[in-house]
């Protein structure tokens, strides 16, 4: 009878211990504190304040309403592919020195304590181990318009 609890103790403690584990990695990869507001971005890649998103590695700041607490990078990842990211720092809370740049064209850069990320993939590089948080898009080339969300 003990060697049937204590080996049902051990089966339950292992349930629990994965059911934790993979509770933490479904919590998209940043930190507790991260802002969750709607995104919701138009861009129509026609006009001249979107001229960079029409080549492959081109980038821009989006500032708009509705682009999140401290606004969007968005990057042409390949000629059918984009990126959005989060400008709000994904592995520590926000604060006035967390918000990401974009460095030299080809990363980004948290100020606060010099976290780094590819600009193309979003793949950490130093200090952090978690991409930037991104947001789904659709896009229309016919019309050469770029529609974020979340």
């Amino acid at each position: 009878m003990k060697k049937t609890f204590s080996i049902l103790s051990i089966i339950i403690l292992l349930i629990f211990s994965n059911l934790s584990i993979n509770s933490c990695g479904s919590r998209e990869d940043t930190v507790s504190c991260f802002p969750s507001n709607p995104i919701n971005v138009t861009l129509n890649l026609n006009l001249p304040a979107y001229y960079n998103l029409n080549q492959v590695g081109g980038w821009v700041y989006i500032n708009e309403q509705q682009s999140n607490t401290k606004g969007l990078i968005v990057v042409r990842a390949s000629d059918t592919t984009f990126k959005a990211y989060d400008r709000n720092a994904p592995h520590i809370c926000p604060d006035n020195n967390t918000t990401l740049e974009v460095q030299d064209n080809i990363r980004i850069v948290c100020p606060k304590d010099n976290a780094q990320w590819i600009l193309l993939t979003g793949q950490p590089t130093s200090v952090a181990n978690v991409p930037p948080k991104t947001y789904p898009y659709n896009y229309d080339p016919a019309s050469k318009v770029l529609n974020i969300y979340y």
